[in-house]
């Protein structure tokens, strides 16, 4: 645990909602830029038994006594079946992962019923359709009743508890209602991006063994319409365990139906409105979802039911600021962590009013977040810096035209934000009133891990700057030889050094492979894959992933997966992927290309032919942006390729490629620096 030297800003003003229970330690948090924002509507304490503490002396009791922390928010936070008797058994070393023990509840029960019974017409989902103000509004009880609908929809065709549903949907009611309609009857979802193609979705589809897959006919996103239910056709001929397709309707375009397909909109409406949730142990699985990793095979990252749900809805309502009746507009796809976890479970566990973001951040022009922002009054904005940056190029007026006096929140996730794009999303979009948070955290993490908030009254929130750890997590620091970094104003690998509710339990079918990834680097350690650096005053900043993996437009994708596709064409031998630094994306892909000799003439078909292989196989957003044909690769005696030097040429920092010794033929280096200079001069002409 490290102490922390926050620099108090001005106090805040107080003025707490009369039917509110005033918040004492946690209130809003003042940037040093505008310290004049007052705390909003109060919120009640994480536990009766935790009441009147402050932030510190809630994170220090966090990390010093987890049973008592957890086991008490528990208790009065989530609506269980079967009360726990234990509150947690993990050991990190072998990847033991084990909280809320004995325990059952039902998740879906968490995020509906329990609030229909207190407001059923109180707003669950704000749709935002992707044509501005044609949004639709569904409340506790229709969502409640749709949940179910599909529920008995999915018992009636023979899916089991336990069994694996894959999701290809794009954002949309239906797609939510599919994710709880799941956990309320104990199957277990994998949601699938429905921008990945048939490939893609077929291999995971194939390793999570899915007997069902929930789709639409058609996509609907920034004026175009994409087909869904031909990509899923594809996907499942090479996926024999699928023994049905429920396909629900987006657009009024028919789609070719097969026998495996079941029209899930004329089905739905002949089933039960009610359906019994299934008790669930705390500890079975809720979903799976896949992310990249440093081989080509993606990892099915396994979270449960007790455990990730509170921290989901902790996370939500504190790391936000989230008060009841707020509207939370998250704009991440549900086929990704984000989704799940802030825009369907943390909301919903809270009774919060979210948005389902269907749209892109320039259709039909680049105001369409703020207009939505006015039009729907939303609260707090979660989104990427990728859009940001994105957005930042265009007038300010896109933005100012627009009423955002609602925002109380701003927040970035999915990649570190830098320092313009910070500057931009705090001043011009909050007007330099709204705390701005920085969310650190992964799909292996299941909710947000370090940020900003919470915090004590007046502390700062420094731009591009994750900061404070979050209750229960205990961040460490650790050099290259395995060694515990101490102190501050120091860099070192990012580590976890204890157990927290909401974290993976394992990768599906491969447990070794999980230990290996996360407990084994440093033992007894979660280790996130990224760096850090502990600044003078103890806050975090990240500075990046530490493995082959990168970060595009805020999604990870490991260079091994391009790399696996590459090597599928004939006239590929070897190719060496890496990420190289991008002004909007984060990053981006450069591939090292090495051609077979009868190839050489053929260069730029070869190239377009790998374009469609990474688009074919994986998606198009992983398609490298630079193609460089070189002869060979650098490698070391043992064979192993040095991406280090890659790296250093493809941003064109040659001045110092550090030790070359180890390379089995040095000269390789000169000629990957000229065959650079070349492609450069070339894209240059263009």
């Amino acid at each position: 645990c490290f102490s922390y030297s926050h620099k108090p800003t001005e106090k805040l003003s107080c003025q707490p909602n009369t039917a509110a229970k005033l918040r004492p330690m946690l209130p809003r948090v003042a940037t040093p830029l505008q310290p004049d924002c007052s705390i909003s509507a109060a919120q009640p304490d994480l536990s009766s038994h935790l009441a009147g503490k402050t932030y510190a002396d809630l994170y220090e009791l966090s990390v010093r006594d987890p049973e008592t922390f957890w086991g008490s928010i528990a208790k009065e936070r989530l609506a269980w079946t079967k009360l726990f008797a234990q509150v947690t058994d993990c050991d990190l070393s072998s990847g033991e992962i084990n909280w809320f023990l004995g325990g059952q509840l039902n998740v879906s029960v968490n995020c509906l019923d329990v609030h229909v019974a207190k407001d059923p017409n109180r707003v669950a989902l704000i749709w935002e359709k992707d044509e501005p103000g044609t949004e639709k509004r569904i409340t506790y009880r229709e969502l409640l009743e749709m949940t179910c609908r599909l529920a008995n929809t999915l018992k009636s065709y023979g899916v089991q508890k336990g069994e694996r549903v894959a999701i290809y949907m794009p954002v949309s009611p239906m797609a939510v209602a599919a994710m709880l309609a799941c956990a309320r009857i104990g199957a277990v979802h994998t949601v699938v991006f429905a921008g990945f193609s048939s490939e893609a979705l077929a291999g995971r589809i194939q390793d999570a063994q899915c007997k069902f897959v929930i789709t639409c006919n058609q996509g609907v996103r920034g004026g175009r319409i994409f087909d869904l239910k031909s990509t899923v056709d594809k996907a499942v001929k090479s996926c024999p365990s699928v023994r049905h397709v429920f396909v629900a309707k987006r657009t009024n375009n028919s789609v070719p139906m097969g026998k495996l397909d079941i029209s899930l909109d004329e089905v739905m409406v002949g089933q039960s409105p009610v359906c019994a949730p299934e008790p669930m142990d705390s500890e079975e699985m809720l979903f799976m979802l896949y992310t990249s990793g440093s081989t080509g095979k993606p990892k099915g990252i396994v979270h449960t039911q007790a455990g990730y749900l509170l921290y989901a809805s902790l996370t939500h309502q504190y790391v936000f600021d989230y008060t009841p009746g707020d509207v939370f507009g998250c704009v991440a796809d549900i086929g990704w962590i984000t989704g799940h976890s802030y825009v369907v479970y943390g909301p919903l566990c809270n009774g919060a009013t979210s948005v389902l973001f269907e749209s892109t951040p320039v259709y039909p022009n680049p105001g369409r977040y703020w207009e939505t922002v006015q039009r729907l009054r939303i609260n707090q904005f979660y989104g990427a810096p990728t859009a940001i940056r994105l957005l930042l190029k265009d007038e300010e007026n896109w933005v100012k035209k627009y009423d955002r006096s609602s925002l109380k929140t701003l927040a970035s996730v999915g990649e570190p934000i830098n320092h313009e794009a910070w500057e931009w999303f705090h001043n011009v979009v909050g007007d330099g009133r709204c705390p701005l948070v920085d969310t650190w955290w992964q799909t292996e993490t299941g909710g947000v891990c370090i940020a900003p908030l919470p915090a004590e009254p007046g502390a700062e929130i420094r731009p591009a700057m994750a900061m404070r750890p979050f209750f229960g997590i205990q961040p460490a620091l650790f050099g290259e030889k395995g060694q515990i970094i101490t102190g501050n104003d120091v860099s070192g690998a990012l580590c976890i050094s204890q157990p927290w509710p909401g974290m993976a339990r394992t990768i599906f079918g491969d447990h070794q492979r999980f230990v290996d990834a996360y407990f084994k680097p440093y033992q007894g350690q979660y280790f996130t894959g990224d760096g850090a650096y502990r600044t003078e005053d103890g806050y975090y900043q990240i500075t990046g992933r530490m493995d082959d993996v990168i970060n595009i437009s805020g999604h990870r994708l490991g260079t091994a997966e391009i790399e696996d596709a590459l090597d599928e064409h004939p006239d590929v031998p070897e190719t060496a992927v890496i990420g190289i630094p991008h002004e909007i994306k984060g990053e981006v892909p450069f591939a090292f290309v090495v051609l077979k000799e009868s190839a050489t003439e053929n260069q730029r078909a070869v190239v377009e032919d790998l374009r469609h292989l990474v688009a074919t196989k994986i998606a198009k957003y992983a398609v490298p942006d630079h193609f460089l044909v070189v002869k060979r690769l650098p490698k070391t005696r043992s064979g192993k390729i040095m991406r280090r030097i890659l790296r250093k040429v493809a941003m064109q920092d040659t001045s110092n490629l550090g030790d070359v010794s180890t390379l089995d033929d040095p000269s390789v280096v000169t000629e990957i620096i000229e065959a650079h200079k070349r492609y450069r001069s070339h894209a240059a002409k263009k």
